[in-house]
């Protein structure tokens, strides 16, 4: 090789990967990941607005201030004032908490596997949890947990969280546990590994009626689909259903790719638009159906209310607008804001707006928050306007008018507004019952460990069947709540009793039986889940009684 190509070829390769390296920025997504860590030193030498001057003045803080600060406090303090200023979704997040939530969105926690109450200063186990080190090495419900580690726990005032501190810990560390069974002198000892916990984002799925099931979905997790998915497997499967009812009442949203997925399997066609996302700074992304459903669903409904919120609202606004079904219940909360969360470098989360997301029809669901109070007041306005009534007191900040596929009348702005609308019982209005439905976990936790004898033989539907909550029990219950400082009005009784049975009897069921038993009991006199039945029975094929304007 001619010597002057040597000297020239390294200048050559180096100025190559310099102009890969800037392509290469160039072509860096708009959206971040979702979690990405920022070094914030950096951020303060590119940013140009402000040049590092909150900083900056943290450290005078810090140095000259008349008295010791705690520069930590004063900093989060600092980001969140910054971060009110934008819009009611864009959060910091600190470590602790983002333990914590990330715990709820990605559906796992590493612990010993219990659910636990605390009951005359004892802590006392509900269950062990499915799968977890508790429920193999034998820990049964009414379990008396008297000692974790070297450290007695019983009578000493020790609350919920200071046992969950106890408790949990990394995978594959270990833990003794000392429990009292029963009569029981004699201290059990248990020697735990600690594992990953799951922590369930459906509740329940069983047939409701002939044909129909039902599926509760409580949040969008990292598992939601696959729980979603397992359901239906053995309601389509070994049960024969046919139409579906997904409870989505009080589901506070999380992940839109769960969302996504589930609502996928509910469209037999390829390419339908079910979800788009926009922001100033990040480009159109579409989410559509995939036309590979598993199951060839008939009637679909979904139920939703004031707590449905964002990939709630998601999959109620791709069935509404797309005539896929009934949406059935109260409007929903009105969250359309896509957050991306930015990982920091002491552990904690920026989670930020960077996106709207829109229905199918172009709807952007998310209600204004130019007054903040006012927005998180809006749950309670809605009572106080009466809308929990009567439809007729809805108001939607954005009157442009959007058609759904089959020309009904729907419109942004302010949530999602049911085709069927459902008030609210107003016993759950009501300060008695708000009072006094706190004891009831308690008292049916009580009542069922006191007699277990009484349900040793008995399964769910001899249960259901046969068990009532008569005036004595009733009763017992009343004074139980009284001594523990309860105050209901006599006034209130007799409308508060009915829910108040209803709620003791499911309860219980819950304790005897799981978490599914609780709602086949709950629901059995459910206004929305009986019009859902009501209207898959029915012989329509597209939803009814909703908005009638059309193109």
């Amino acid at each position: 090789m001619p010597r002057k190509v040597q000297i020239l070829l390294p200048a050559l390769l180096a100025g190559v990967m310099v102009l890969g390296m800037f392509i290469g920025l160039q072509m860096q997504p708009a959206v971040a990941p979702h979690t990405t860590r920022i070094n914030t030193e950096q951020l303060m030498d590119v940013i140009p607005l402000g040049r590092g001057k909150v900083e900056e003045i943290i450290r005078y803080i810090d140095a000259k201030y008349v008295e010791e600060v705690d520069r930590e406090e004063l900093v989060e303090e600092a980001i969140e004032q910054l971060l009110s200023e934008l819009d009611p979704h864009s959060t910091y997040i600190s470590a602790e908490e983002l333990r914590l939530v990330n715990e709820q969105l990605e559906g796992n926690f590493e612990g010993i596997g219990i659910e636990f109450m605390i009951v005359d200063d004892t802590v006392r186990v509900v269950a062990a949890l499915a799968g977890g080190p508790s429920e193999a090495a034998g820990i049964l419900p009414g379990d008396r947990i008297v000692s974790i580690a070297d450290s007695v726990i019983a009578g000493i005032g020790i609350d919920s969280e200071g046992v969950i501190q106890l408790l949990r810990g990394e995978e594959g560390t270990e833990v003794d546990v000392g429990i009292l069974r029963g009569h029981e002198r004699r201290l059990r000892r248990f020697h735990l590994k600690r594992a990953r916990i799951p922590v369930r984002s459906v509740d329940a799925a069983y047939m409701v009626a002939p044909q129909t099931g039902y599926v509760k979905v409580n949040r969008f997790s990292a598992n939601t689909y696959r729980e979603f998915m397992e359901g239906l497997e053995r309601l389509v499967e070994k049960e024969g259903m046919k139409h579906l009812i997904i409870d989505l009442r009080q589901n506070p949203g999380g992940y839109l790719q769960e969302a996504v997925k589930m609502l996928s399997q509910l469209f037999p066609d390829e390419d339908k638009l079910l979800v788009y996302t926009e922001g100033d700074h990040v480009s159109r992304t579409e989410y559509k159906t995939t036309g590979r459903p598993f199951y060839d669903l008939g009637k679909v409904v979904v139920l939703i209310d004031e707590g449905s919120a964002s990939a709630s609202e998601i999959v109620a606004g791709a069935i509404q607008d797309w005539d896929r079904g009934w949406i059935i219940g109260r409007r929903s909360f009105g969250k359309g804001l896509v957050q991306e969360q930015y990982m920091l470098r002491d552990g904690s989360a920026l989670r930020l707006t960077v996106a709207r997301y829109y229905t199918p029809s172009g709807r952007c669901i998310q209600r204004p928050y130019d007054d903040l109070e006012a927005y998180d007041q809006e749950v309670m306005h809605r009572y106080e306007h009466g809308e929990m009534l009567t439809p007729d007191s809805i108001h939607f900040a954005d009157t442009t008018h959007f058609f759904t596929h089959g020309g009904r009348l729907v419109y942004g702005g302010g949530g999602i507004m049911p085709d069927i609308f459902i008030p609210i019982d107003t016993v759950q209005l009501m300060g008695t019952w708000i009072e006094l439905r706190q004891y009831v976990p308690e008292f049916a936790f009580r009542y069922a460990t006191e007699h277990n004898e009484r349900f040793a033989d008995m399964d769910f539907d001899r249960f259901r069947k046969s068990f009532r909550v008569d005036e004595p029990l009733l009763q017992d219950f009343l004074a139980f709540a009284k001594k523990a400082g309860a105050e209901p009005d006599p006034d209130d009784l007799p409308a508060v009793r009915p829910v108040l049975r209803r709620l003791l009897m499911a309860r219980i069921a819950r304790q005897l039986f799981g978490e599914e038993a609780f709602y086949k009991i709950w629901n059995e006199d459910d206004p929305a889940i009986r019009k859902a039945i009501e209207v898959i029975r029915s012989a329509d094929e597209a939803p009814v009684n909703g908005p009638t304007a059309r193109r």
